[in-house]
C-alpha cells in the first residue's frame, strides 16, 4: 500500500476522549489529541456514594469535535484530505435512553439536567438489585437461560440491568423513551447523520457481551422473559432490530455537516462501533492462545479462538463470549477486574490524607507554594513505594489482600463484594501493604487465567497495554510471576485508538480483513516480562491462601446480605 491513505481512531474513555490519525500503510501515529469531558471533570451528574456515574451527551460531542479537529490540524491539511475512514471505541456497557430518532433524552427539552436521561457509564453500579433479579428470572422462568453466553451471571454494569433501574425509578424518563443505544452505536450514528432507528447498525460486540444477544436466540431475549422484568423492556426491544454487525463493516459515510465541522473528506467511511477493550485487543496485536490485558483503573482481559464445529463451549463466570466481537470470524472472550490501578490509587489517597489535611495549614509558605509542594510529594508516593516494595524479600505470605474494592467482575461477577486485608501486625509498613495490594491484583489476574484454562481455552502467553503496563515494571513483573506467564508490553501509548484505526482501515476497504490491518499497522513490542522461577513457585503456594481468604469474605458478606436484605 502506498503512503497515501490515513485513518482516524477515536477512543472514548472514562475521563476523556483521545483521537489519533494513523498512516494506514504502517500504523504510524501522525498526531494525537486528548480532550477531557468538561462536565465530568466538574463532577456533575455523579454521586460516588451511591455508585452513580453519568456522562452528559454534550461531553462526548464537544470533546470528540475538539479532539478530531485538533489531530487534523496537527497532521496538516494534506494528511486530513486523505483520511479514508473513522472508527470509534467506547467504554461499555454505557447505554442511554433515546427518543424515536435515536437522540439521547438529555438532549431533548425537559430532560437536559436529568442524570437518568444521560449515558450510564460502565462503572455505574446503581442497578445491583436489578441485575440480581435478571439472574434469578433467567434461572426460574422456565425457558432458555439468556445469561449463558454472558458467563452465566448478568452484571449491574450491563445494558438491561441499567435500563431496568431507570425504568423502575424514573417514570418520566421511562415514559418518554422509545429506544436504547450503547455509546458505541450512537457515535457512528452522529457522525453519519443517521436518525432512523431502523437503519442503525448495532454493534455485535456490545449486543453480544452486554445485552444477551445471540444467534441461538434469534437475537435478544424473548419478549416473555423481558416482560417478567418490566413490560417497557419489551417495547424497547422492538426498536433494536435483530441484526448486529462486526466493526469491519461500514456504518455509513460521514455526513456533510460533520465533514465540514471536522475538516475531513465528504466520502470518509465510518465503521460500526465497538467497546474499547475489544478494539484495544486488536491494537495490541492479539492472536489465538494469547491473553490481552488492558491494565488501567480496572482491567479487561481479552482472548480469541478460532471457531470450532459443534456446540459452542461455554466459559462460565466471564463477561461473555461473542462470535466476532474482537476479530471477525473468531470467538471473542471478555473477562476482567473491576479495580486494578484504582486499588493503588486508593492506597495513595489513603497515604496522602495527612499531606492534604496538614500542608495548607502550615506557616512559612504562601498557598501556591504549599500546593506545589503537596502535589510534588503526592506524585512521589507510588514510585517510592514501588522502589521499597521491590527490595523486600519474599515472606511467608501471612499478609494478604483481596482486590475486590469495586466488587468482582470475573470470575463470577458479584458487585456486592468488598476488598480485605489480613495478617497485619505492628511491623507491617506501607511498602509491605502496597506489595500485598499488587499481589492481590495479580492473583485476581491469575484467577481469570485459571478459569479460562479450566474450561478448555488455551492460553500460552499474555500481551499488556494501558497505563499500568507501561509505567510500572514492579507490577508487571509481579503479575508475570504470579501468573507464571510471559507478558509482552505493546509499544506506544495509544494501542486502543490505534486498534480503532485498524478497524477504520478495514471498513474503508484498505485491507480485506482485520488481521491484515493488524499485521501492517501493529506498533510492535516494547518490553517482555518473563516469570522468575523462584518467585513463581512462591506465589503458586500463596495463591490457594488468596482463594481461601476470598471464599471466607464472600461467605461473610453473603450472610450479612441474607440477614439484612437490601431494597
Amino acid at each position: 500500500m502506498k503512503r497515501e491513505a490515513f485513518v482516524i481512531g477515536i477512543d472514548f474513555g472514562t475521563d476523556s476522549v483521545r483521537a489519533v490519525i494513523a498512516d494506514a500503510a504502517d500504523g504510524e501515529v501522525v498526531s494525537v489529541s486528548v480532550q477531557h469531558y468538561p462536565r465530568w471533570a466538574r463532577g456533575l451528574y455523579c454521586e460516588p456514594n451511591e455508585n452513580r456515574f453519568r456522562h452528559h451527551p454534550l461531553d462526548y460531542l464537544e470533546a470528540m469535535q475538539a479532539a478530531i479537529t485538533e489531530v487534523a490540524a496537527r497532521a496538516g491539511r494534506e494528511v486530513a484530505s486523505r483520511v479514508r475512514g473513522i472508527a470509534a471505541d467506547t467504554t461499555g456497557s454505557t447505554p442511554v435512553l433515546t427518543d424515536k430518532r435515536g437522540v439521547p433524552l438529555a438532549l431533548t427539552p425537559g430532560f437536559r439536567e436529568d442524570p437518568d436521561a444521560m449515558f450510564l457509564l460502565w462503572k455505574d453500579h446503581t442497578a445491583v438489585a436489578q441485575a440480581e433479579r435478571i439472574n434469578q428470572t433467567a434461572r426460574t422462568w422456565g425457558g432458555a437461560d439468556f445469561t449463558k453466553y454472558e458467563g452465566g451471571i448478568y452484571s449491574s454494569e450491563w445494558f438491561w440491568a441499567k435500563v431496568l433501574h431507570v425504568v423502575e425509578t424514573n417514570p418520566a424518563v421511562s415514559q418518554a423513551a422509545v429506544s436504547i443505544l450503547e455509546l458505541c452505536d450512537w457515535i457512528p450514528a452522529v457522525l453519519t447523520g443517521c436518525d432512523d432507528l431502523g437503519k442503525f447498525k448495532r454493534s455485535r460486540c456490545a449486543a453480544g457481551h452486554k445485552a444477551m444477544w445471540h444467534a441461538e436466540f434469534g437475537g435478544y431475549p424473548a419478549d416473555e422473559f423481558l416482560a417478567r422484568l418490566h413490560p417497557r423492556l419489551v417495547e424497547f426491544k422492538a426498536s433494536l432490530g435483530q441484526e448486529t454487525f462486526t466493526s469491519d463493516i461500514p456504518f455509513g459515510t460521514i455526513s456533510a455537516e460533520w465533514a465540514v465541522k471536522l475538516g475531513l473528506p465528504h466520502d470518509t467511511l465510518v465503521a460500526v462501533g465497538a467497546f474499547d477493550a475489544h478494539m484495544g485487543a486488536v491494537g495490541g496485536n492479539i492472536k489465538p492462545h494469547q491473553l490481552l490485558k488492558i491494565m488501567g483503573t480496572s482491567s479487561l482481559d481479552m482472548a480469541v479462538a478460532p471457531r470450532t464445529r459443534g456446540p459452542e463451549r461455554l466459559v462460565p463466570g466471564i463477561c461473555g463470549q461473542v462470535d466476532g466481537s474482537i476479530i471477525p470470524g473468531m470467538m471473542g472472550y471478555e473477562a476482567g477486574q473491576s479495580a486494578f490501578g484504582d486499588v493503588y490509587a486508593w492506597f495513595k489517597r489513603l497515604l496522602c490524607w495527612p499531606l492534604e489535611a496538614l500542608l495548607p495549614s502550615q506557616a512559612g509558605a504562601d498557598p501556591e507554594t504549599r500546593r506545589v509542594l503537596g502535589d510534588a510529594l503526592m506524585e512521589r508516593i507510588l514510585p517510592e513505594l514501588e522502589r521499597a516494595a521491590r527490595e523486600l524479600p519474599l515472606e511467608d505470605g501471612s499478609l494478604l489482600a483481596l482486590d475486590w474494592m469495586n466488587g468482582r467482575r470475573t470470575p463470577d461477577a458479584n458487585q456486592r463484594l468488598k476488598g480485605a486485608l489480613t495478617g497485619i501486625t505492628l511491623g507491617t509498613d506501607a511498602p509491605r501493604l502496597y506489595r500485598a495490594l499488587v499481589e492481590a491484583t495479580a492473583f485476581g489476574s491469575r484467577a481469570i487465567v485459571e478459569r479460562f484454562r479450566a474450561e478448555g481455552v488455551r492460553l500460552d502467553s499474555a500481551i499488556a497495554i494501558g497505563g499500568v503496563a507501561r509505567k510500572s515494571p514492579f507490577i508487571m513483573q509481579t503479575v508475570a510471576d504470579v501468573m507464571n506467564m510471559e507478558i509482552s508490553v505493546c509499544a506506544g501509548d495509544q494501542a486502543v485508538a490505534v486498534g480503532a484505526a485498524m478497524f477504520a482501515a478495514t471498513a474503508a476497504g484498505l485491507y480485506p480483513r482485520v488481521e491484515a490491518a493488524q499485521e501492517a499497522m501493529s506498533p510492535g513490542t516494547e518490553r517482555t516480562y518473563r516469570p522468575d522461577p523462584a518467585r513463581a513457585h512462591h506465589y503458586a503456594s500463596l495463591y490457594p491462601k488468596y482463594l481461601e481468604l476470598g471464599g471466607f469474605v464472600q461467605r461473610q458478606l453473603t450472610r450479612q446480605d441474607e440477614a439484612h436484605p437490601r431494597a
